[in-house]
Order: structure tokens, then C-alpha cells, then sequence
């Protein structure tokens, strides 16, 4: 209509001077209409006109105000710009922070997840991850599509934890958007038995995994699994008495230093460089009551542990407190020839913490960075253990029975290749390798 209009003005004026002096009265009638047109338009359409009327004009007076502006455009048949993006959306972009690279402390019980390390495209298999993932993105911490693909946020994590074990201390490193209250925010959108404890900002090259100098774990076990299978009782009655625990230290000692742990993981062979392992300390603690039985807590701090290494570790001491295996086997274990060595229950096993001695040295006094020592997290990593772990591992060992079943199994084996337990493991490394993280996963995996 406007076009039509524009056209009638024009031959109105281009037959003004040439016909009649009163034509110019047409010209300017047509103005009129056309404006009147134009108001009841913008009347009509939500979001085009302010709320005050469209101001006349007289001939020669030049357009003024939003709505004359818009009339002019339209008179011009001009095509309209492009819509901006909603409120919403220029929001968001005008929000966008830079990404810092930061560790954040984790704690969380392991029972019923698939191990820490996601899964991609095995949604059957849960892992803490995923989680962890989910409350970064619905925080907003990071983009969705860094959830999908972690590798964007530079997401990496000091340790792959095994099916079914917890952690007080892990930690991972990765690039987010420091929000106001980020901690209360990810822990709104996790589950209880799931707690970030602390964040730090790190340099931007930080790996969790090959920053991390050591990890310390402890397990947890009833200490009937070192009563002698002749003569002790096996069962929640049983007492660890001090000549016994002295015993079980002096076993637990022989594995500190270097040594060739093939036998000792299902992944590596007799003469694969990386299955020597440094392991510094591990020592069994002063053993106490809970629930009527009584329990211990094996600690033991090494470089990087292979997959089912410590539960393997604690499996040979138990068999040799059991009766079932001398002594000598241990040393046995560090040649070449293949050694069935049972593995322990995965429930008593937790993640203690993480050690960057050497990233602290370096970064943690330079005035830009905190050293990860985690000094004051200590108390909330306790009470986090009080509170989820060992309550979980005590009910469910006291349900389960997963140690004394364990214990019953022991005189299956031979202690030479080809047992049940080897072939199991053969079956659990095939498992392990289809069900790789989204980063390609390292060996430290226990």
C-alpha cells in the first residue's frame, strides 16, 4: 500500500505545475493519508511504535522522534535490518568470561559407579564423571558441548578409580568460568554421596595426571582376613593382636622401593619397562571397633599405581597371613615367571589424596598461585570420610559379606598361571580397554 501511495504522490506532483494549482492540494492530501496509514500500522504491531502517538507534520517540517523515524524508513520501502538476538541471548554473549584453568578437590563414594573415569557412548555404565560433568554444565561453569567432549575444557584426572571405590581426596584439573559462588553451585547439582571440596587456580599448562608426583590410598578391611585359616576364628569375633599386626607390617614392607609389579595387573608383561613401580610407603594402622567388628587401614603411598595393583598387593599379604602361600612367593612375584596373585575386594579401597611436591616447589610461593596441600580442606575431607565412606564400606561389608566370600574363594588358587583368577583378569583388562575414557585414560588407574 505505501509503494501504491509513493506513486500516486509522484504523479500528483509531476502533473502539478503543468495542469491545474490545485493539484498540489492532492499531493498534499495523499501525504496525510499515507501518515494516518502508517500510525494505524505501527498501532497494530507489538514492539515497532513507542506508546505516544505519531506527531503530525506539516509540509517542509522535518521528521523527529522514533515513530517519524520509522515512518521515514518505511516510506522508503528500504529492507528492515535483521532482528539482534533476544535479550536472553545478549545476555549470555555479554556475560562470557574468559576460562581459568583451575583443580578442584573431590571426594565421593564410589559404591554403585563404573569408576571415575566417564564412559562415552556406555551410558549403562555410570561413573562419577558423569556426574560431575552434568553439574558443570547446569551450573554453567562450562558450554554444554564441553560436556560431550571434554577434551575442550582440557578436562584430566590424577587417578582412574576402579569400579566401586571412593576417594577423599581426588582431584582434576580443567578450564571453566569462575562464576560467583561456584562450589555452592556445583554442589547444588550433585548428588550427596558426590562433594567438591575446594578450588584452586593452577597455571594453564597444569595436567592433574602428570603434575601429580604420588597418590595415597588406604583400604579398609575387616581384620579377620588375617586370621590364620587353622587355628583363628573367621569371623566378626576376631581380634588382631599386636604380634600379628607387627607381622602384617613387616609383609607390607617388602614392597616398598622398586620392584616389577607384572604379576601384580592384568595389563603388562615380564619385561615391559612400565610395570616397575616405585612405592614409598605402606604400612597397616592400629586396628578399631565399629559395629561390633573390628577393622584396619592399610595405607600405602607410591608414583602411580597399574590397574587392581594394590588390591593385588593386599590379596598376597592376606594368603600369606591365611596360610595358603609361603613367604617366598612375594619375592617370587618380581621375576619373570607368571604368579597367580589373588585380587582383594574393590569395596575397602579409597583414594586418600594426591601429592604435587614438585608443581608446590615451583609455583606454590610465587605469589600467583596456591600451593595444593589442601591444608585447609583437611577437616571437610574428614568428615566426608566419617560421613560416606566408612559407614558405606562397615554396612555393606556387614550386609554383603564381599571379604568373606572373598576369603572362601582363596583355596582355589595355585598361585601359578592359568588359575580362575587369572583368566578373570584376562576378562577385566578386555573390559577395561572397551570401555576407554573419553582422554585415552593413563595406567594409574587403582
Amino acid at each position: 500500500m505505501g509503494a501504491s501511495l509513493l506513486k500516486l504522490e509522484a504523479v500528483a506532483q509531476q502533473t502539478a505545475c503543468r495542469t491545474h494549482p490545485t493539484l498540489p492540494l492532492l499531493r498534499s492530501d495523499l501525504r496525510c493519508l499515507r501518515r494516518t496509514l502508517m500510525a494505524e500500522h505501527l498501532e497494530a504491531v507489538p514492539g515497532k511504535a513507542e506508546p505516544a502517538s505519531v506527531a503530525s507534520e506539516a509540509p517542509g517540517n522535518k521528521v523527529r522522534g522514533s515513530k517519524d523515524r520509522e515512518l521515514k524508513k518505511w516510506e522508503e520501502t528500504e529492507p528492515r535490518a535483521k532482528r539482534l538476538k533476544n535479550s536472553e541471548e545478549e545476555e549470555e554473549h555479554s556475560k562470557k568470561l574468559p576460562k581459568r584453568k583451575i583443580v578442584l578437590l573431590m571426594a565421593y563414594s564410589g559404591k554403585g559407579y563404573h569408576g571415575m573415569q566417564r564412559n562415552l557412548g556406555s551410558s549403562q555404565f555410570k561413573t562419577i564423571e558423569d556426574d560431575l560433568v552434568s553439574a558443570l554444565v547446569q551450573s554453567g561453569c562450562i558450554p554444554e558441548n564441553h560436556g560431550e567432549d571434554m577434551k575442550k575444557m582440557s578436562f584430566q584426572r590424577c587417578a582412574r578409580t576402579d569400579k566401586g571405590v571412593s576417594a577423599a581426596g581426588q582431584i582434576v584439573s580443567l578450564k571453566v568460568w569462575l562464576i560467583d559462588n561456584i562450589l555452592e553451585k556445583i554442589n547444588s547439582h550433585l548428588p550427596s554421596h558426590i562433594r567438591i571440596l575446594g578450588l584452586k587456580r593452577v597455571t594453564g599448562s597444569f595436567n592433574s595426571k602428570n603434575r601429580c608426583d604420588a597418590r595415597t590410598y588406604f583400604y579398609m578391611l575387616p581384620t579377620f582376613a588375617f586370621a590364620h585359616k587353622d587355628h583363628d576364628v573367621q569371623d566378626e569375633r576376631y581380634r588382631l593382636s599386636p604380634e600379628t599386626l607387627e607381622k602384617v607390617n613387616q609383609l607390607l614392607a617388602g614392597y616398598k622401593g622398586t620392584h616389577n609389579f607384572h604379576n601384580f595387573t592384568s595389563q603388562k608383561g615380564p619385561k615391559e619397562p612400565s610395570a616397575r613401580r616405585y612405592i614409598m610407603e605402606m604400612h597397616c594402622e592400629a586396628p578399631f571397633v565399629r559395629e561390633g567388628m573390628e577393622f584396619a587401614v592399610i595405607k600405602v603411598k607410591g608414583q602411580s599405581f597399574m590397574m587392581h595393583q594394590i588390591r593385588k598387593m593386599i590379596g598376597l599379604v592376606i594368603a600369606i597371613m591365611k596360610g595358603y602361600v609361603p613367604e617366598s612367593v612375594m619375592e617370587r612375584s618380581w621375576g619373570e615367571e607368571k604368579v597367580d596373585i589373588p585380587k582383594a575386594p574393590g569395596l575397602g579401597l579409597v583414594l586418600e589424596r594426591v601429592h604435587f611436591e614438585q608443581y608446590n616447589r615451583r609455583f606454590g610461593n610465587d605469589g600467583l598461585h596456591e600451593p595444593l596441600d589442601w591444608v585447609e580442606e583437611e577437616e571437610k575431607m574428614t568428615v566426608f570420610k566419617e560421613q560416606y565412606i566408612y559407614p558405606t564400606i562397615i554396612k555393606t561389608e556387614m550386609e554383603e559379606h564381599s571379604m568373606t566370600n572373598w576369603l572362601n574363594t582363596l583355596p582355589n588358587h595355585d598361585f601359578d598361571a592359568g588359575s580362575l583368577e587369572a583368566k578373570a583378569d584376562a576378562g577385566d583388562a578386555k573390559t577395561t580397554g572397551s570401555l576407554k575414557g573419553s582422554d585415552g585414560g593413563g595406567d594409574d588407574s587403582d
